[in-house]
């Protein structure tokens, strides 16, 4: 067996597809802004990549409440803060849990300045700085699988299948590279008639994404189910399956909590996994733009690209002083680059 590394491993081919999607995806409504981001989701499951399709004016709102994401008990608060000055325990609703950590949270909330807070006498009264807005119109989940051949496609179509049936997405997609071929018969037999098919080309081949299969609307604001087992398809398994629904206020907020985490985090965020601070890593393709190993020739995946790398050699001294190249040396320029590529995507 060849030790060469893969020319295009999973992790490279996510970042392409978050890439396209950034640069091409077209909204269900025209006038959308569109975020990306990546390795997003639940308990029970992540997604390789998610787009949001926003509203414009409610996303240019939403800046007001600063760059990181507002966790469920801040957003308890700032959706709930009320116009006037008033009592924290009257203003809001009762969350269902002690109300010292809504004492804790409205606390977060004025440090962050996303709300006002003062105390009258022993009482903690707070009102709301803005409204937070309705910004996210949909959500659109997609699984990259690269090398997504039969075998690999009928493990992938389980996990699907629950993806449709639960419907917190409003679209579910795979990627997967073409295989040549005029049909993609793996793609098309293994997976359910719900889920989208995009068919990428190598990433030499300069050919734009095609769709192989378009996706099925679900419908994310009615009640989900929860498969929690089924029947393995045995010959002799008479077992039922086991589910749960999942009722529409569950489903909002976890979609809620999942675009705020998009929002704060893009899908550049790869970095932070990585060791920019190596002589050796470069971006190519400034579009991108894709982390590049000079040392081994090929992207790296977030794994490989680590200080126990054997090619790991850190930064001279000299390259973080007297701004050569750029302020802080050629790591910190290459994270505040892809910082400034996600903040022109909330804008």
């Amino acid at each position: 067996m060849s030790g060469a590394p893969d020319p295009e491993p999973e992790f490279t081919f996510e970042l392409r597809v978050c890439r396209w999607a950034e640069q091409h995806w077209e909204p269900r409504r025209p006038d959308s802004r569109v975020l990306v981001a990546r390795q997003l989701g639940v308990k029970r499951r992540r997604w390789d990549t998610i787009v949001l399709e926003c509203d414009p004016a409610g996303l240019e709102r939403r800046s007001l409440f600063g760059t990181e994401r507002l966790n469920s008990d801040l957003r308890h608060v700032v959706q709930h803060a009320p116009r006037e000055w008033t009592y924290y325990r009257d203003a809001l609703p009762d969350p269902g849990y002690p109300w010292r950590y809504v004492r804790e949270a409205v606390h977060d909330a004025a440090a962050r300045g996303v709300v006002e807070e003062r105390k009258d006498g022993r009482r903690i009264e707070l009102r709301r700085k803005w409204r937070y807005p309705e910004w996210v119109r949909r959500v659109v989940a997609i699984e990259n699988k690269p090398d997504l051949d039969a075998s690999a496609a009928r493990v992938l179509g389980d996990q699907l299948e629950r993806d449709v049936a639960l419907s917190l997405a409003d679209e579910v997609w795979v990627a997967a590279r073409t295989t040549g071929r005029s049909v993609e018969p793996a793609l098309l037999e293994r997976l359910p008639v719900e889920v989208g098919i995009l068919a990428f080309p190598g990433p030499d081949e300069g050919r734009a994404p095609e769709v192989a299969w378009h996706p099925n609307s679900l419908d994310s604001a009615a009640p989900g189910t929860r498969i929690l087992e089924r029947p393995d398809g045995g010959a002799h398994d008479q077992s039922a399956a086991r589910f749960e629904y999942a009722d529409p206020e569950w489903k909002r907020e976890k979609r809620l909590g999942i675009a705020e985490r998009a929002y704060e985090r893009g899908w550049r965020s790869y970095v932070d996994t990585m060791r920019p601070d190596c002589r050796h890593f470069e971006l190519r393709d400034p579009v991108g733009p894709l982390p590049w190993c000079a040392a081994k020739g090929c992207h790296p995946t977030d794994r490989e690209c680590s200080g126990s790398c054997p090619d790991f050699s850190p930064e001279p001294p000299a390259w973080r002083t007297r701004g050569w190249p750029i302020e802080g040396g050629p790591g910190k320029g290459v994270k505040a680059l892809l910082d400034r590529q996600r903040q022109r995507r909330r804008e």
